[in-house]
């Protein structure tokens, strides 16, 4: 589960594949490193690295244009290269403003509009490089470094009137000469396995627009959030409207197992004094002052219990308690942007088969968007920008569309396409992708994707894989996903299942995990797989089962507790919860997702980490099984892939373990990626024997 402040995972641990950031040449783009493969009619492994990423769109505050980064891999150098480009919102034109930057990120424009300030490294990524804030005057000229900060600029908020800036700075290490000497012992406590020394907080600076020396704003044990993907951005700094105070969300220490004790802090800028809002402290977060300054809106699980979903909530500025404003839409919300009458909320969430935007009055109904069949953009969040006439622009992509940047003239109108960067994959053949329905256990009204080869023919059999998705607070909804296009381009039915935890049919679905980590949603996929056979298109002796992060923790569960599967593949797969509480960056918040908030250590405690951990079911798995894993994964730390894999070994099942000698929870560079996917479809093929669709 995700903490609302940007980076705990909890219960369920958000642990989610964010597939394909890659990009393609558009609009004259320059060389970037990758084959050709413009001769192709479907899906291949090459155009997984010519994918055009699209994020942090940021409208003008004169309607007129859309800020936007774009990213696209550059497969020689192995790197992601990200510029920033402003389209024209009349011509879709878009037009580079960073060329030959490095580490371009977080654009924003100044309230007039006259300058953009955004993130890049100056000189380069050197060793000692970090980002800084850079603003560049529309009318012309270049660039202007704004800060020098010593360890780098972690986020940032225009001032009102455009003449401050306020940001998330680290704290320098008092230590470092001693530690540079060797001195370098450090005290543990709740920090994930790959910790190498104290985590340092993160604090507001405020620094003129123009330039000049910084000047620190608040101080202490306690922290700012930091994001640590896959999780949302860390919770902004969100100014009055008068200037005189900042919203922030505190954090009551720095270290990754206490993003729990997270509150809304109003900052003070003259005196630097602090005052609570809610006088909670814990799960709040991404507060936003509301136009005319009396009100604060910001994410909260409801009722505090991290396995329901997120909520925005309403608090008077001066102080109180919040005000729910999202019971009835009843979803799990990554977004508060407030519309600019001040008098209702854009808010987002995954919902049913898509991600959905809603306008959420302050007083009365919500009224879902009409987008239809479009999903902005999620990764728990909702990458929107909302103008100051109420536009509101988003990257959006459908099942068989990838990604592209889109308008609405007002929350009521119908998006318009403005950019067309990946018309080359838009072209390609793609199978059919078609939304399944299924009356699942205990009641539950289920849903998932499925997935046709190109020119399927109905009716004929075809071996089955199961994609299952991470999370398990996360969805498989009809956004564009050209892995699983890839892999039914293989000759495959590739079904992406729904099932208890997901966040896309409400509270009680999405809480029913909740002390039930791999039976219920064991037999809600075991239950769509049923609906899928009924229908006569498996071939019933081919089916295999795959899945990232949690969906590794669904794959390993459900091998170990049926013989049919052809074969299976668990990447960055949760197998031992004491592992997962123990040395995960989320580690003792798994105590949320269990019975009396139990620790694993009491008997009543190891009995429920113990059942609910698949390794405990080892004994069983006959599957042949590729285990994949990042050797710097502390979301899903490596332990309990290797702890599967000597299981499976000893046994003399068929197992082959692969690492990626990098952090992160997923090899997420250009070589690394393509060649994670390859091998992760070539065990397929060497299991399920199916035909690959011809180029």
């Amino acid at each position: 589960m995700n903490h609302p402040n940007g980076r705990l995972p909890a219960v369920s641990l958000k642990l989610i594949l964010l597939l394909l950031v890659s990009a393609c040449p558009s609009h004259g783009a320059g060389n970037t490193g990758k084959a050709d493969v413009s001769a192709s009619k479907v899906i291949t492994a090459e155009h997984l690295a010519a994918i055009t990423k699209l994020s942090s769109p940021q409208l003008s505050p004169d309607g007129k244009s859309i800020a936007v980064l774009i990213t696209r891999a550059h497969t020689e150098s192995n790197t992601w290269d990200t510029v920033l480009e402003l389209v024209e919102v009349a011509t879709g034109k878009p037009r580079n403003l960073t060329p030959g930057r490095t580490g371009v990120a977080h654009p924003r424009w100044s309230p007039s509009g006259d300058r953009l300030a955004f993130l890049s490294v100056p000189g380069g990524a050197g060793k000692e490089a970090v980002p800084q804030i850079f603003c560049l005057p529309m009318n012309g000229g270049e660039a202007l470094q704004v800060t020098k900060s010593p360890t780098g600029v972690q986020h940032f908020s225009w001032s009102p009137d455009g003449n401050e800036i306020a940001f998330a700075a680290e704290d320098e290490r008092p230590n470092k000469q001693e530690i540079e000497k060797g001195n370098d012992a450090f005290e543990i406590t709740n920090d994930d396995i790959f910790t190498t020394a104290e985590p340092l907080p993160v604090h507001i600076w405020w620094v003129p627009a123009g330039g000049g020396a910084a000047r620190r704003l608040t101080s202490g044990t306690w922290t700012l959030p930091v994001s640590l993907p896959p999780s949302p951005p860390a919770s902004p700094l969100s100014w009055s409207p008068d200037g005189r105070e900042i919203a922030f969300t505190r954090q009551e220490t720095a270290h990754t197992g206490d993003q729990d004790k997270a509150s809304i802090q109003i900052l003070n800028v003259a005196s630097g004094a602090l005052r609570a809002v809610t006088g909670q402290v814990l799960f709040e977060g991404f507060p936003v002052f509301s136009p005319d300054g009396k009100s604060i809106a910001y994410w909260q699980y409801r009722d505090r219990d991290p396995g329901n979903v997120n909520d925005i909530l309403l608090a008077p500025a001066t102080g109180g308690p919040g005000r729910n404003l999202t019971l009835s839409v009843d979803r799990c919300l990554y977004q508060n942007r407030w519309l600019p009458d001040g008098k209702s909320l854009l808010v987002g969430a995954n919902d049913g088969d898509k991600v959905c935007l809603w306008e959420v009055p302050l007083e009365g109904q919500p009224r879902k968007l009409d987008l239809g069949d479009l999903s902005p953009a999620w990764s728990f969040w909702i990458d929107v920008s909302v103008g100051k006439k109420g536009e509101i622009v988003f990257p959006g992509s459908s099942a068989e569309q990838p990604a592209e940047l889109y308008y609405c003239e007002s929350a009521t109108a119908k998006p318009r396409r403005l950019t067309d960067y990946n018309a080359r994959i838009a072209a390609l053949d793609l199978g059919k992708v078609e939304t399944v329905t299924w009356d699942g256990p205990d009641g539950f009204k289920e849903n998932g994707l499925l997935f046709y080869p190109p020119g399927y023919r109905a009716g004929t059999r075809l071996p089955l894989v199961l994609n299952i998705h991470g999370g398990p607070q996360a969805a498989s909804v009809r956004s564009f996903s050209a892995f699983n296009q890839l892999m039914a381009t293989h000759g495959y039915l590739v079904f992406c299942p729904n099932y208890r935890g997901s966040d896309n049919l409400g509270n009680a679905y999405q809480h029913a995990i909740f002390n039930d980590a791999g039976d219920g949603p064991g037999r809600d996929v075991m239950s769509g797989i049923e609906a899928l056979k009924a229908r006569g298109i498996v071939d019933e002796s081919r089916i295999a089962v795959t899945g990232w992060s949690y969906g590794g923790y669904m794959t390993s569960w459900l091998i170990g507790h049926h013989d049919f599967w052809k074969a299976a593949v668990a990447g960055a797969a949760v197998t031992d919860l004491t592992d997962e509480y123990c040395f995960s960056d989320g580690n003792v918040t798994w105590k949320y997702a269990m019975q009396k908030n139990a620790a694993p250590w009491s008997a009543e405690g190891q009995k429920l980490y113990r059942e609910q951990s698949p390794i405990s079911y080892a004994a069983h798995m006959k599957t042949p099984t590729l285990i994949i894993t990042d050797t710097g994964d502390a979301r899903v730390p490596p332990s309990q892939s290797w702890k599967l894999y000597h299981a499976l070994k000893d046994q003399g099942a068929t197992v082959s373990m692969v690492g990626y000698p990098v952090p992160g929870h997923f090899p997420g560079d250009p070589v690394r990626s393509k060649d994670c996917y390859q091998r992760w479809l070539s065990w397929l093929d060497r299991y399920l024997g199916a035909e690959p669709a011809k180029p």
